[in-house]
């Protein structure tokens, strides 16, 4: 880990919320500031998503496409200026970075993800990943599935048509054409798929805190989950005190 692990302590951050709510942005800056390692689980959910689709496999046929990712190797390293801010994506060495956020892509992702033999796969890549020390992860099932013992954990949320916004802006800057009105459509479709679904559906934990982004900037939202991991290590330090006391 990094200097920041040092300065701030361990951590195990899991941030959970619905589509467009500012989960990666968030959580990829909050680990850098920390020092920590960033796991963007949805990337790897759309990895696998277009691992489906290159392959031609029926996109409901969970079993295959768990095989599938569970063959390949996906991995994820951190933004630079080729990528927009966004984790980059690598599957079996090809980068897929800009693929993966294809709006053919973001559409069936949702179904894609809700396949419960993939979800077993990328659950346990997810959790290895994040044993070996202080992490920030992100994604629907973080809280209640992936890390149910975090430190911390956090529920963004905003409105559906602040979200469909955002995804409207994300699809012109990669040179691809929506309207307003179909991309709220489709978020509060795959809202309802993903708090709907049978397997690790969008919820929110009992001990999570939730905040709303709607009338936050990025800047403001970082500021204040920053705030709420430095009071959590503090609480951790105290009692670590107490317990040597």
């Amino acid at each position: 880990m990094g200097d920041g692990q040092a300065q701030f302590g361990a951590l195990q951050i899991a941030i959970d919320g619905p589509a467009g709510a500012g989960k990666s942005s968030v959580a990829r800056r909050l680990a850098e500031a920390l020092g920590y390692l960033y796991i963007d689980t949805g990337a790897m959910y759309r990895a696998a998503t277009w691992l489906t689709r290159k392959n031609n496999l029926d996109l409901k046929d969970g079993e295959a496409i768990a095989r599938l990712a569970e063959e390949s190797e996906i991995i994820l390293k951190p933004a630079d200026q080729t990528s927009e801010g966004r984790i980059r994506v690598f599957v079996d060495g090809q980068e897929v970075t800009k693929e993966i956020r294809s709006r053919e892509i973001t559409e069936w992702a949702s179904p894609v993800s809700a396949l419960a033999p993939l979800r077993t796969v990328l659950v346990r890549k997810q959790q290895q990943l994040a044993a070996h020390g202080s992490a920030v992860l992100d994604g629907r099932d973080i809280g209640t599935v992936v890390l149910p013992n975090a430190g911390l954990k956090i529920f963004l949320t905003a409105s559906p048509e602040v979200r469909a916004r955002r995804c409207l802006i994300d699809l012109e800057r990669q040179g691809e054409s929506a309207s307003f009105e179909e991309l709220l459509q489709a978020v509060n479709e795959r809202d309802h798929r993903d708090s709907t679904r049978d397997v690790s559906p969008l919820t929110k934990a009992a001990d999570a805190i939730e905040l709303s982004t709607d009338n936050l900037s990025e800047d403001q939202v970082v500021a204040t989950v920053m705030e709420m991991v430095k009071s959590r290590l503090g609480q951790s330090q105290n009692q670590h005190k107490q317990a040597l006391a």
